[in-house]
């Protein structure tokens, strides 16, 4: 007798308990309204539908084709969760899209409204203050201001596209309808904001677009809402003075996350980014291939009152000191030898890699005029030269660009056109003969060109071999003429 009392209790516990959960899924079908937004999870995707677990006795169907990327592809897959708006249930059904779209009456759009419910309108063309905007049939009217979270700079480039909007004035029985795609994409990029964050941590790649330069760097979008900025030091490992001389707008980079804080506002993230940092530091990786004595190629990259700073490589200067500009002149200021931007040859005279200066010169890499000096004018070389400077103590004559040789004073007061000398001006041609040189001390010492001629007994032969002149001549001539 018990046990058929327990049997009996037990089956009308369980009858009892699917009249609850009967009871449950009817209640909560009845809770769901058109505009609810419900979280789901697929739990299978058929041929034309996929289907999500509501929570009620009723499973969700959306579209595939709604779901679909630019590709034509599903990027989910069973078990994934979805995150989609209810747009009509009865009994039987309970159908779920990201918005309502296609031909609907005024109700549905009101239902919308009240809702909140995201509907599909196309941009139809551009008029004042904003754009008309076909929603399932119907007129309504979308502010410039609202059509985009940013700055629109060419309202044009929005006719013709196909966009999700919030309605949010719906008046005069549908004839006032204005909608909104600025705060559906508030909504939206708030929410990629945050999954952002949560994941987001210093020393991760991300690829992002260049949103706008600034004279101190480049805003790049990491995600909808989410920018990041690589500051104009961080651009390149090569000097960079404009960052549009690496990027420009619009253009997809891969960045390093350096450091993400929080802001002054509440809410606000600052995201500081790198694109250099994605290679090595080339004064790590390629610095030690320079080797002094090698003549290589750069461009001048700064100019500074002591020098100019030379890029022999991405991310490598080199200091031209002011003194090794140029054997030819003499060089006060860096800019009367090389420009901003300029290409110029030079060549390596020292590497310090520990302190990270590399040492250049330009002078060499042109070459040392004074090289093989003594061959190319042997003493006793009659010549014409140009008059450089006069100082007190003698006349500086250029004999060739980088080669400047003095006529002491003495040279010139024993002279037969002492006082033709006297009247030369700065920049005329002038007859000299050279007398000495010391190519290590970088001197020649000059004479007139008339030394040695009629009454002059000096003179001055190839190798320094010191002649009688051409009163000497004579002399010896005479002797030999008597002893015959």
């Amino acid at each position: 007798m018990s046990d058929n009392f327990s049997d009996e209790s037990n089956q009308n516990e369980e009858e009892s308990f699917a009249d609850l959960f009967e009871s449950y899924g009817d209640s909560m079908v009845e809770d769901l309204r058109v505009g609810d937004k419900v979280s789901g999870e697929i739990i299978s995707i058929g041929m034309d539908n996929v289907f999500l677990n509501t929570g009620a006795k009723i499973d969700g169907a959306v579209d595939k084709a709604e779901l679909l990327n630019e590709d034509g592809e599903l990027p989910y897959e069973v078990g994934d969760t979805l995150e989609l708006y209810v747009v009509s249930l009865d009994e039987n059904e309970i159908r779920l899209s990201h918005a309502l779209s296609g031909i609907g009456g005024l109700n549905q759009l009101r239902e919308a409204f009240q809702a909140k419910v995201p509907v599909e309108g196309n941009v139809a063309e551009q008029v004042k203050g904003g754009f008309r905007v076909e929603v399932m049939q119907h007129r309504a009217f979308c502010p410039v201001s609202q059509i985009d979270t940013r700055y629109v700079e060419h309202p044009e480039d929005y006719v013709g596209q196909t966009h999700r909007f919030l309605i949010t004035r719906f008046e005069e029985n549908g004839r006032n309808i204005v909608v909104s795609r600025r705060e559906l994409l508030a909504k939206e990029q708030e929410k990629a904001k945050a999954e952002f964050l949560e994941t987001a941590e210093a020393g991760m790649v991300t690829e992002g677009r260049v949103t706008s330069l600034m004279p101190y760097g480049a805003f790049v979008e990491l995600f909808p809402g989410v920018e990041g900025l690589v500051h104009v030091s961080e651009l390149s490992w090569s000097r960079v003075d404009k960052p549009e001389e690496v990027v420009r707008v619009d253009d997809h980079v891969q960045v390093k996350v350096l450091s993400i804080e929080a802001g002054k506002k509440p809410g606000e993230v600052k995201v500081s980014l790198s694109m250099k940092q994605l290679s090595g530091d080339p004064w790590d990786t390629k610095a030690e291939a320079f080797k002094a004595g090698e003549k290589i190629q750069g461009r001048v990259t700064r100019l500074m009152d002591f020098g100019a700073f030379v890029e022999i490589a991405p991310g490598i200067e080199g200091l031209v000191h002011i003194s090794e500009m140029s054997y030819t002149r003499r060089v006060l200021k860096p800019d009367e030898e090389v420009k901003e931007g300029e290409t110029v040859d030079v060549t390596i005279k020292d590497v310090d890699l520990e302190n990270r200066r590399i040492s250049l010169s330009i002078r060499d890499a042109a070459g040392d005029p004074w090289i093989g000096i003594k061959d190319k004018y042997p003493v006793g070389t009659r010549m014409e030269g140009t008059l450089e400077k006069k100082e007190r103590f003698g006349y500086f004559i250029t004999l060739e660009p980088g080669i400047t040789g003095l006529m002491p004073r003495s040279r010139i007061s024993k002279s037969a056109a002492a006082t033709a000398l006297d009247k030369l001006k700065v920049g005329d041609p002038i007859s000299i003969l050279v007398e000495e040189i010391h190519p290590s001390d970088r001197k020649i010492t000059l004479a007139p060109g008339d030394a040695g001629e009629e009454g002059d007994w000096r003179d001055y032969a190839k190798g320094k071999e010191k002649s009688l002149g051409s009163l000497g001549e004579k002399l010896q001539q005479a002797m030999k003429d008597a002893g015959k």
